[in-house]
């Protein structure tokens, strides 16, 4: 089945290139150049990635993806951004955005990027196995459910950005292992690149206060001075 990706870019150049490399992949490109518009044709459905600029007319990159992400169901969203601060990059993952690409971007990094999220779709789509109830995962009051891709802590349900759920699931079924940055950008993100293992730590610090009674001293994703991280043991 043809999988269908909605870019929402205002840069008409830019538009075309990223959807000529949709097409390259052997998938269907839809090009919308306005917040507004852009996310009407994403509620018309049938959308599996959504490509979307931060700085858009219209509605804003931030504003389209806060209500994908209040949409039912999960899409993944990569969102290009001409800025290159922390601040701006931090603030797509907090709307939850699953990736980002910094302008000017290569096509092959373009490429990566797709196809690392679609891997991620992939797999977490896929029947779990040697779990109870379809993948459920409970250990010391942290439950975590990847069908729905729900948290609890204590019973109480924990909002994660999507990229956040991917990191603690990943953690969660190693448990003890140690990952280095550089592994789970490969394992998690899909791709290795230098000088981004900085996200790795926004990620970790992020999901660390939303699951951590004191995140100073987490119980659940631990620190291994020199080596990563790893999830209790």
């Amino acid at each position: 089945m043809t999988r269908t990706v909605l870019i929402i870019e205002d840069n008409p150049g830019i538009g075309e290139l990223v959807r000529m490399q949709v097409a390259d992949l052997g998938m269907q490109a839809l090009l919308e150049d306005r917040g507004d518009t852009g996310l009407e044709r994403f509620r018309q459905g049938g959308i599996d990635l959504v490509i979307l600029d931060l700085m858009l007319p219209g509605k804003d990159g931030l504003s389209v993806c806060r209500e994908i992400r209040s949409s039912p169901g999960y899409v993944p969203v990569l969102m290009l951004t001409a800025k290159s601060t922390e601040l701006d990059r931090v603030l797509g993952l907090e709307m939850g955005a699953d990736d980002y690409l910094t302008k000017p971007f290569s096509v092959a990094e373009l490429a990566a990027r797709i196809k690392a999220l679609f891997r991620r779709v992939d797999a977490l789509s896929a029947p779990s196995r040697g779990e109870p109830e379809a993948g459920l995962l409970e250990v010391e009051g942290l439950r975590i459910d990847p069908v729905r891709r729900r948290v609890h802590v204590d019973d109480r349900e924990v909002e994660l950005t999507a990229r956040e759920f991917d990191l603690l699931w990943h953690f969660a079924q190693h448990r003890g292992r140690v990952f280095s940055r550089a592994q789970l950008l490969d394992s998690v993100w899909g791709y290795n690149h230098e000088g981004y293992e900085h996200t790795v730590n926004t990620h970790i610090n992020r999901l660390r206060n939303k699951i951590e009674a004191d995140p100073a001293a987490p119980r659940y994703v631990q620190t291994v001075w020199g080596v990563g991280y790893r999830f209790m043991d």
